[in-house]
């Protein structure tokens, strides 16, 4: 052996080839790069500011989207039907808060576009990040929520006057549906756990029903966890021990509740992710509703948190399958957070939106 080859041989024993960092790559069908359109609703308060700040993050990272964008406001009486059609076109929407008037008799557009869609399933991803301080760790929580009835069907009327009953209602069907697309997500996530949320102690038959679907679902899935809890009890478990929950599945009413509360456990509603789905299309948003129209200050001095929504943002990316530049994205919002630099006040920090979204920008690859 001559001795270039042997010195040759001897630097390879001494220096070990690099180790690939990266996965198996991703596989695209052909015409799978073509930019996709998404509608876009800025919406009320902070929404045009936070929409408007994932627009500019899209741009810089090139991503293959661009958006339809639409005025919808929450004190319109109905959502315009051009909006409705874009959404069915596109199958995507990304959309900012929309305000929901008190009392009134005026209906929420949040919940029309819901049923006029039928995104039966609301999904909120609550966990810890690195960088950002909470009072609990190892919080990696997934709540999924039935999204079109309960006490969310909007069946009110008044009996006498003084009096007002309100209906909830419950069917197999959806229970059904909600409980196959929680059982499903655990399989395909690799989650080992689904808690039914319920109080069927109490609406033995409308909650009754519900556990009764989600244990046939679950008889499904030997490989993953199923346990119920009643809903009072899984409040003071959650914050005292949300360690313990995976993936939760929830009616109508406590999935707002529980999805809020596994938020600000897991850092604050500012930085978790979520969006609503059906059969044939998605809609992302912010993913805890506490906040996601701000107050008046906030939208003024322009200091809103984009985090959350632009981690909604790369959720939308991965389902539209554009999984490198749903990475990247993810992957610079994380490491703003973990730097700590730049934080709105939410955060503990005094920086603008703006501010953020650049720091975010800076970061990606």
């Amino acid at each position: 052996m001559s001795a270039s080859r042997t010195s040759l041989s001897l630097l390879r024993t001494l220096v070990p080839y690099k180790t690939q960092t990266r996965a198996v790559t991703y596989m695209p069908r052909p015409g799978d790069g073509s930019p996709r359109p998404v509608t876009l609703i800025p919406g009320d308060g902070i929404g045009p500011l936070v929409t408007n700040a994932v627009e500019q993050v899209m741009e810089a990272m090139h991503a293959p989207v661009y958006f339809e964008k639409y005025q919808v406001h929450g004190d319109m009486k109905q959502i315009p039907q051009e909006v409705i059609d874009s959404i069915r076109k596109n199958k995507v929407c990304l959309k900012g808060g929309l305000r929901t008037p008190k009392g009134g008799g005026v209906s929420s557009l949040n919940l029309h576009l819901r049923r006029e869609l039928d995104l039966y399933a609301s999904l909120v991803d609550c966990c810890n990040l690195p960088g950002l301080p909470t009072r609990h760790e190892n919080v990696d929580i997934v709540v999924i929520r039935e999204n079109t009835e309960g006490e969310y069907s909007g069946l009110e009327h008044e009996v006498v006057p003084g009096v007002v009953e309100s209906l909830k209602v419950i069917t197999k069907f959806c229970s059904e549906r909600i409980a196959k697309y929680a059982f499903e997500y655990a399989y395909l996530n690799n989650r080992k756990k689904v808690t039914a949320v319920h109080k069927a102690n109490i609406m033995k038959l409308a909650d009754g029903l519900f556990l009764e679907s989600c244990r046939e679902v679950a008889a499904r899935y030997p490989t993953i966890k199923y346990d119920e809890i009643i809903v009072d009890n899984c409040c003071m478990q959650l914050v005292s021990k949300p360690e313990q929950f995976d993936v939760m599945i929830t009616p109508n009413l406590y999935g707002n509740l529980v999805a809020n509360t596994a938020a600000g456990i897991a850092g604050g509603t500012g930085v978790m992710p979520g969006g609503n789905v059906g059969a044939e299309h998605a809609v992302f948003e912010q993913g805890a509703s506490a906040g996601n129209v701000g107050k008046k200050k906030m939208v003024e001095q322009k200091t809103a948190n984009p985090l959350a929504l632009l981690l909604s943002s790369a959720m939308m990316l991965r389902h539209l399958q554009f999984p490198a530049f749903a990475n990247r994205l993810e992957e610079a919002v994380k490491n703003v957070i973990l730097e700590g630099k730049y934080r709105t006040k939410d955060l503990g920090g005094d920086s603008t939106t703006q501010q953020v979204v650049d720091a975010v920008i800076a970061k990606i690859e």
